[in-house]
């Protein structure tokens, strides 16, 4: 299990623009990170740099002495801000096929269908679902196949008031069990972070 996310002076650029340099960041077992800042910042950029998807101009990312191609294939799961779901998939066809793509099972899936009440959204096609439907069943994939770290950008911004307070519990629980959360937000996480203001 990872033990660590450490990052050290880091600078990432898109399009020939830098969007930061020298940032910083040390999470451990149990542990949060909330990242602010104005829209462009970097927030989102930061986040795919973590899970490998988005290379940095200089700095270094670490994961507490685990190799980083594995870590990245079998202790991140990262939920973007736009779901990636497909729109002519059933809801339980697209939650399988992450379950077995990130290394969850049957039983993980079912535990997570009913942790995020959409049974009855799985036979219906990912373009009737309603906002915060697509971000619960996206959301499912982290209980689904469980992980050290969620890699999450705005994970509550379409979801209502209970189902917020909802999946702060689920984050709480990740946390307790040793899980790390690094978050994007504009919104305050319901749980408690440490704070990454991301200044250009």
């Amino acid at each position: 299990m990872m033990s660590a996310l450490e990052i050290k002076e880091l600078a990432i650029s898109r399009g020939g623009r830098p969007l930061f340099q020298g940032l910083n960041l040390n999470l451990g077992a149990g542990q949060a990170c909330a990242l602010t800042g104005r829209n462009g910042s970097g927030k989102t950029s930061l986040l795919r740099a973590i899970a490998g998807l988005l290379s940095v101009d200089t700095g270094e990312i670490a994961f507490g002495g685990q190799d980083s191609d594995q870590a990245r294939r079998t202790e991140i799961h990262l939920v973007g801000h736009a779901d990636g779901l497909k729109s002519g998939q059933t809801a339980r066809d697209e939650l399988a096929f992450w379950t077995r793509w990130t290394g969850g099972n049957p039983s993980s899936m079912d535990s997570a269908i009913d942790r995020l009440d959409i049974r009855r959204l799985l036979d219906l096609e990912i373009r009737r679902l309603s906002a915060g439907q697509k971000r619960r069943l996206a959301l499912a994939r982290l209980l689904a196949a469980p992980r050290t770290l969620w890699l999450l950008d705005e994970p509550l911004s379409p979801l209502d008031s209970v189902w917020r307070t909802r999946f702060g519990e689920m984050m709480g629980d990740h946390l307790r069990s040793g899980g790390m959360i690094v978050a994007a937000i504009h919104d305050p996480l319901p749980i408690p972070a440490q704070v990454l203001e991301i200044n250009p």
